[in-house]
């Protein structure tokens, strides 16, 4: 006895739903972001003067903040003279040039007694920071 196949074909166009997948990606995208923490990095507010002639540095520096309330940080660090002298040691050992950046209204007598400090310690290369005029 002899059996007939009888293959139907049948073409369907199969089709993806993509509701579902859409509903998920939207869970996905609100739980990363209530989840997710956000860092605030705490920084020293400085309103830097402006220069026309100001130039982009493009190396490495040592960075003294002089706010205007005139406090003397040193890499984002509140320190005293005495303290600001034994980094800028460290500073000319490695032969790295010191970037002041002071506040408009920070006294000119502390910028320049950072100048000075900077000066003892044998750094020859200090730099003020600015920002360009967009004139």
């Amino acid at each position: 006895m002899q059996l007939k196949r009888h293959l139907k074909l049948e073409r369907t166009l199969r089709t993806i739903d993509i509701a579902p997948l859409i509903d998920v990606v939207f869970l996905l995208l609100i739980f990363f972001m209530l989840t997710s923490n956000f860092i605030f990095q705490p920084g020293i507010r400085v309103n830097l003067p402006r220069a026309v002639t100001s130039e982009i540095l493009s190396e490495e520096n040592t960075v003294i903040t002089v706010t205007a309330e005139n406090l003397i940080y040193h890499n984002g660090r509140l320190v005293t003279a005495k303290e600001l002298s034994l980094a800028l040691k460290k500073a000319a050992s490695a032969h790295r040039p010191v970037l002041i950046k002071a506040d408009k209204k920070a006294s000119l007598g502390r910028i320049v007694e950072a100048w000075d400090i900077c000066r003892q310690e044998g750094i020859s290369r200090v730099n003020i920071a600015t920002n360009q005029t967009t004139d």
